[in-house]
């Protein structure tokens, strides 16, 4: 079972600072669960396995918390809708992630952290955005925020759709390994115990 971090990887004030946007933007995204602080512990849970270094996994933790800030600086409407979005929605929802870069900058975030924001929505085979990174080019612990943040908003509640279970979201990561996401990434997801 992954318990929610401590955040004592980032400095006590700057953590606090970010984990209140945190919920700031899981309150405007109508998640009834600590969202962002989930993905920052799975995503740490994940790069305990990889060995990421102390340095790279508080700038994960920080861009786990900071991820969505985008979407709460583009103020749509849209995003708190009970439907799926139309294609022009997500087409203007693209713009997050380069926005959240900036917002991320604004908070307060080291440009690792920043860097990770930007690059969350990211595929391993390319067809990711705002850069189309693929592969290796996407850095290991934007791949690992990936995958955390796919699990946990599958099992999440959303305004347009009900939670999958533990077991669908993890097929669904399955299905989504080496198109979507890191196959390593998901086989260490996986393997862990998780809420």
């Amino acid at each position: 079972m992954v318990a929610l971090p401590q955040f004592e990887l980032i400095d006590k004030a700057t953590g606090e600072a970010f984990l209140e946007l945190a919920k700031t933007t899981d309150r405007f995204e109508r998640y009834e669960t600590p969202h962002a602080q989930r993905i920052a512990a799975i995503a740490d849970d994940i790069a305990i396995v990889f060995h990421l270094a102390r340095h790279d996994r508080g700038s994960l933790q920080a861009a786990a918390l900071l991820h969505d800030l985008g979407e709460v600086a583009m103020e749509r409407d849209y995003i708190q809708a009970a439907r799926p979005l139309t294609f022009e929605e997500r087409l203007d929802l693209v713009r997050h992630p380069v926005i959240g870069e900036r917002e991320a900058s604004r908070a307060g975030a080291d440009r690792a952290a920043q860097l990770l924001v930007r690059w969350h929505h990211e595929w391993w085979n390319g067809a990711g955005y705002p850069d189309a990174l693929r592969r290796e080019e996407i850095p290991l612990a934007a791949r690992i925020l990936r995958v955390a943040d796919s699990y946990v908003a599958l099992t999440e509640a959303r305004p347009f759709r009900p939670a999958l279970s533990d077991d669908e979201a993890r097929r669904e990561l399955a299905d989504g390994a080496g198109i979507e996401f890191d196959p390593a990434v998901v086989n260490v997801l996986l393997s862990l115990e998780l809420l």
